[in-house]
């Protein structure tokens, strides 16, 4: 079994549309001043005709696979973290699988909101590490732009599209994915949640005309609680990962909110400057949002090999969650060793030994 699990590839997809906060002022009752002073947020990407979860899923885990050298072919599990599903069925991560041509891959979603990323990463490193599998794509993905009643000032403003991804890999190396914590609170799933649309109230007219299929939210009981947990769950990581707050280079927080990203950060005394922030080009993505975060902050220097890195999020369910890994990033050419690695090796060495002269 390997000692530990590493990211070696990344990479993310973002629609071009762009829809401003001066967009947003021109087809419901808010203003640049309010939505930039309440969320951060300046702009934020919508998915054109005929882009979805899965194209966008593809297109991040296309990335994440070059940026590991590792054809589609070699990857044995591909999660898909989502709340915004082409289909209730087929899971999105078989439609990634087949694009791809991912053939020898398993292949399922997690729907834990906005900690669906964490949690399929949270998987990926569980089967890792028990040896069941060498490698996952661990993706993070929403159309949300979808579930949005564009005439409700209070949600419309903050959610965008896009996809993030990450490949996994086995390792012996003492770096990786060192930590990881996962809860739930059920009781209060209704104060952030699409009502309609699964089997307690399955589509008809009567949902569709009384917008059910919408994301509703009551946002000031949202922010107390995703603070408060967040910075709980944070301590909870740092601490199973054995290394203090004193010992984290960068936290990567799942981005919903500026105040909310704030208040993590004060609660725990941790240094602002230390905190990536892209919400303000971005929204929240929901389970896109942190392997998009990831991306950009190795692509601009604030993450560097060797860094520790504390993941955060929070999301309706509600479900939240932390991770702490050091930094891995993209392999010089040499896979991390992983056991299959290790015993072709074991095995090219005695089939050596053995040739006929």
């Amino acid at each position: 079994m390997a000692k530990n699990a590493v990211i070696t590839g990344w990479g993310y997809y973002a629609p071009s549309r762009v829809m401003t906060n001066a967009d947003l002022e021109r087809i419901v009752d808010t203003s640049d001043e309010w939505i930039t002073s309440r969320t951060g947020i300046k702009e934020r990407r919508i998915a054109s005709d005929g882009e979805t979860t899965s194209t966008m899923s593809v297109r991040a885990g296309r990335a994440a696979l070059e940026k590991a050298k590792m054809r589609a072919q070699d990857v044995q599990l591909i999660i898909v973290g989502t709340a915004s599903p082409d289909y209730l069925f087929p899971a999105t991560a078989c439609l990634v699988q087949a694009e791809l041509g991912a053939t020898r891959a398993g292949a399922f979603d997690v729907e834990a909101a906005c900690t669906s990323f964490l949690s399929a990463l949270a998987i990926a490193r569980g089967m890792i590490v028990s040896g069941a599998v060498e490698n996952a794509l661990v993706i993070g993905a929403e159309t949300l732009s979808r579930l949005l009643n564009w005439k409700d000032r209070t949600t419309c403003v903050l959610f965008g599209d896009g996809a993030g991804a990450t490949l996994i890999e086995a390792s012996n190396a003492s770096v990786g994915i060192e930590s990881t914590v996962l809860h739930g609170d059920g009781t209060k799933g209704e104060l952030l949640m699409v009502p309609a649309g699964g089997s307690k109230i399955p589509a008809s007219s009567d949902s569709v005309e009384r917008g059910l299929h919408f994301i509703t939210m009551a946002g000031g009981e949202v922010f107390k609680l995703a603070v408060k947990s967040m910075a709980d769950a944070a301590e909870e990581a740092i601490a199973e990962a054995g290394v203090s707050l004193d010992d984290i280079n960068l936290m990567i927080p799942h981005q919903a909110n500026l105040r909310i990203i704030d208040g993590v950060a004060k609660r725990l005394h941790f240094p602002s400057e230390k905190v990536f922030v892209n919400i303000q080009r971005y929204g929240n993505t929901s389970a896109a949002s942190i392997p998009i975060a990831i991306c950009e902050a190795e692509a601009t220097g604030r993450l560097r090999r060797g860094d520790k890195v504390l993941l955060v999020a929070f999301g309706g369910g509600f479900t939240w969650g932390a991770s702490v890994l050091e930094w891995y990033g993209a392999h010089d050419g040499v896979r991390p060793a992983s056991p299959l690695d290790r015993a072709r090796g074991v095995l090219g060495d005695v089939v050596e030994r053995v040739r006929p002269l």
